[in-house]
């Protein structure tokens, strides 16, 4: 398959580095869910996001994760967070008291807040740094010009919305619906390029791949699939959970692709071939996932309760990589 040529990928090195990296390392966090995580563009830092409205980072020092500061100023659930592409210091934050807010973590402070019309439940950063898009319950898309921190554009929809992201050269925007479908859309014009049946099933997460040549999409049906961009041919699919996709993540290489759902464990395949590398037993629904930039590190976070209060949320990260030497 040709698709492969840049690849050389060794699955079974892989999988013999990973027979060697399994632990995997918990963390206090929250004192409720775990939202979502995501790694700063230089791996130095872990951000994640809470029901307890609160926003955390860590950093990384070999496979510890140190917690840096806990910054609070959101009035409701942080559901979403997203890292400016290029800048390590610069974060955002999608929340459910119809805020998006933008972290400076370097001065351990909010820089910005931008007041939107709804309560959100998701945001990417354009990978040219210009532009925030924040989605909320209602299906509206605000566009936000960072260099302005002004809205420039709304987009209301009348299915559902699930996550979005653009393409690496962040002129095109591509978001996944609950009929199965992914629409791009050129960008800034915002003008429908395609439209693609993906799955039977709502398509709920979507992920580029470092090279910006495939996206992943994940799926209530239980799969993920792979797409080529340029033809937007599906050149891969992988079926070995049995509840919906919640979140996908593919390592810095391109070579391993992550999945959570409710299945109590991670799936990791082989990008090229779909076989499964390893997979990392837990004790509750996964719903973020994110590997490092530079590292086979990867950062998850489970429904877990309080292991000395069932009716509690534990507010854990977890780093799974580790070396069990």
């Amino acid at each position: 398959m040709t698709y492969w040529n840049n690849f050389d990928v060794d699955a079974a090195k892989l999988k013999e580095y990973f027979h060697s990296h399994k632990t995997v390392k918990e963390f206090q966090a929250h004192s409720s869910k775990v939202h979502s995580v995501g790694w700063s563009c230089d791996g130095r830092r872990l951000a994640s996001c809470s029901f307890d409205k609160s926003v955390a980072t860590f950093t990384l020092d070999k496979d510890r994760l140190f917690k840096e500061n806990t910054y609070k100023g959101h009035n409701g659930s942080v559901d979403q967070l997203c890292w400016h592409k290029s800048n390590p210091d610069l974060l955002s934050t999608a929340s459910g008291d119809k805020s998006v807010k933008i972290w400076d973590v370097r001065h351990q402070k909010c820089s910005n807040t931008i007041l939107t019309k709804g309560e959100n439940i998701n945001i990417t950063w354009s990978p040219d740094g210009n532009t925030i898009a924040v989605g909320n319950k209602e299906d509206l898309i605000t566009f936000i010009d960072v260099r302005t921190l002004l809205p420039f554009n709304e987009v209301q929809f009348n299915f559902e919305v699930n996550e979005m992201t653009w393409n690496n050269s962040s002129d095109l925007f591509f978001l996944t619906n609950g009929l199965g479908y992914v629409y791009v859309l050129s960008f800034p014009d915002l003008n429908q390029r395609h439209i693609v049946k993906a799955h039977p099933g709502t398509c709920i997460c979507i992920e580029f791949a470092p090279s910006g040549r495939y996206f992943a999409v994940g799926s209530a049906d239980a799969s993920v699939s792979l797409w080529d961009l340029k033809n937007l041919a599906c050149i891969q699919t992988y079926n070995r959970l049995d509840w919906p996709v919640r979140a996908i993540s593919f390592s810095h290489d391109g070579k391993l692709l992550a999945s959570g759902s409710e299945d109590l464990y991670v799936d990791i395949a082989d990008v090229t071939t779909g076989e499964k590398i390893t997979d990392i037993p837990i004790e509750a629904a996964t719903f973020t996932v994110a590997w490092h930039p530079k590292e086979y590190l990867l950062a998850f976070a489970c429904d877990d309760k309080d292991q000395f209060d069932r009716k509690r949320d534990s507010g854990n990260l977890k780093l799974f990589g580790i070396s069990s030497d």
